[in-house]
């Protein structure tokens, strides 16, 4: 779970920031295209669902010990996006050893309303809250202390909801799919080697994802037509 995985798109931004009206101006106009006619501004759309997919082909246990409890704290992640190249959250479930609370802890994409914090359920089950701890420039945390039979759920759950609120104050509900997380709650943690070579892995595959779409950007910005040249003056009169 790394603060550095956010990488918002325009889609994203547009779901934070107060739907359609944002994305409009997240699109440049095409090359040769008349300018946009003024719009009247337009009304704030009503609630955006948005199903996430995983980033991850699995779930990742990682344990350690707690400098300030002296404890053992296991904590199971996943990054989620709009699509597996575009991670936008994520969600790590702790464990701390010997407390009876268990925490989930997110990672939320900036642009969005701290104060009302945020509310999540499990499948259909009640909704429980919780609240924003620090944000960075590309990213905030929330946390929420729940029981142990919160997690117990989850672990036999299909789908986790996420609700926050845009900056419009129009409800925003992320879907997690939950597929296999009781099994890697309950699993081995991961050997730190892999789970370094699996970060470097993705941050190597996103690097070479985004690279490939800055090439067919600029390759449809070559293939545009050159404007004609100008006219060759006559030659001058012989003498």
């Amino acid at each position: 779970m790394s603060i550095k995985f956010l990488r918002s798109s325009a889609a994203a931004l547009a779901l934070f920031a107060g739907g359609a009206a944002v994305a409009q101006q997240a699109q440049a106009p095409a090359a040769g295209a008349a300018p946009q006619q003024p719009q009247q501004q337009q009304q704030p759309q009503g609630p955006v669902k948005a199903d996430l997919v995983p980033v991850q082909p699995e779930w990742t246990k990682v344990c350690g010990g707690d400098p300030q409890s002296q404890k053992e704290v296991c904590y199971t992640t996943r990054d989620f996006g709009l699509q597996a190249d575009q991670p936008i959250l994520a969600l790590a479930v702790y464990d701390p050893k010997g407390a009876p609370e268990k925490v989930i802890r997110l990672l939320l994409p900036p642009g969005l309303l701290l104060k009302p914090g945020f509310r999540f359920s499990i499948d259909k089950g009640p909704q429980e809250t919780g609240a924003f701890e620090i944000c960075f420039p590309n990213g905030c945390f929330a946390e929420a202390k729940v029981k142990p039979a919160t997690v117990d759920s989850m672990k036999k759950a299909e789908k986790m909801a996420v609700v926050v609120k845009n900056q419009v104050n129009n409800e925003v509900t992320f879907v997690l799919p939950l597929a296999n997380f009781g099994k890697a709650f309950d699993g081995p943690a991961i050997d730190p080697k892999v789970l370094e070579e699996r970060q470097k892995k993705l941050q190597e595959d996103m690097e070479k994802k985004a690279a490939e779409e800055r090439g067919k950007l600029d390759a449809s910005k070559g293939g545009a037509a050159a404007p004609a040249p100008a006219p060759a003056g006559k030659a001058p009169a012989g003498k």
